[in-house]
């Protein structure tokens, strides 16, 4: 049922003490990540007006009466990135009294991946500045944006543990020797090669792709893709 239409079947009492309700502002914000070989990168976005103006952060926007919550996610980073094929997932809601000072509003974010390789157009729009930084070593940050990306690269790190998440910061096909590092990113140490394949091989999650990969006259390495595109759960 459209916005439209539950209005018209509400009776004329409710909505006028609806109305009448203090309401706060609701917007989305979009943590996009990918991985480095040192670190897991944040793009951000420089912001052009007040509040924070000249200040990084993530980027969002208020949500539209008319469209639903992965709606308005989907919508913000077609526009503010020009990707529309990546793993989106929402990641909590933010919802301090003073997160803004021009009011009330009340973010809930979404987690957005994308494969270490892709590109993002140079330019969507003549005023908006955008810069891949290590989550590890990121700017003053307008907002709460600071606790929001803390809580999102937790939350891809505890599911790398338990999930095929990890998927979808890689290419379609990869070395094992790619996957091995981010998962010695995630664990922030290194991993034995040996017990890690076993572990792979194991949990039956990935598989040659018949291809390999070649760089100088290093011997040629196999390359692998994930059994399944969706995103798997194991224990």
């Amino acid at each position: 049922m459209s916005y439209t239409n539950r209005k018209q079947i509400l009776p004329e009492n409710i909505e006028r003490v609806f109305s009448q309700i203090d309401k706060p502002a609701v917007s989305v914000t979009l943590l996009i990540v990918t991985a480095t070989e040192t670190d897991f990168d944040v793009l951000l976005v420089k912001r052009v007006r007040l509040p924070f103006k000249d200040m990084w952060s993530l980027p969002g926007d208020i949500i539209a009466l008319d469209e639903t919550l992965e709606e308005s996610a989907r919508r913000i980073m077609k526009e503010k990135t020009g990707m529309e094929d990546f793993y989106l997932e929402q990641l909590y809601t933010f919802g301090d009294p003073g997160r803004d000072p021009r009011g009330r509003l009340i973010t809930v974010a979404y987690l957005c991946l994308l494969p270490n390789k892709t590109l993002l157009p140079e330019k969507i729009n003549d005023i908006l500045q955008k810069k891949w930084y290590p989550s590890k070593n990121l700017p003053p940050l307008a907002f709460d944006h600071d606790q929001l990306i803390s809580f999102g690269i937790d939350r891809i790190i505890n599911k790398m543990g338990y999930s095929t998440i990890a998927k979808d910061l890689l290419s379609e096909s990869f070395r094992l020797s790619e996957l091995q590092k981010l998962y010695e990113l995630a664990l922030n140490g290194p991993i034995d090669k040996r017990n890690f394949r076993k572990w792979l091989k194991n949990l039956a999650l990935v598989e040659p792709t018949g291809e390999v990969f070649r760089s100088g006259r290093h011997r040629p390495a196999k390359l692998y893709r994930f059994t399944s595109n969706n995103l798997v759960v194991f224990k």
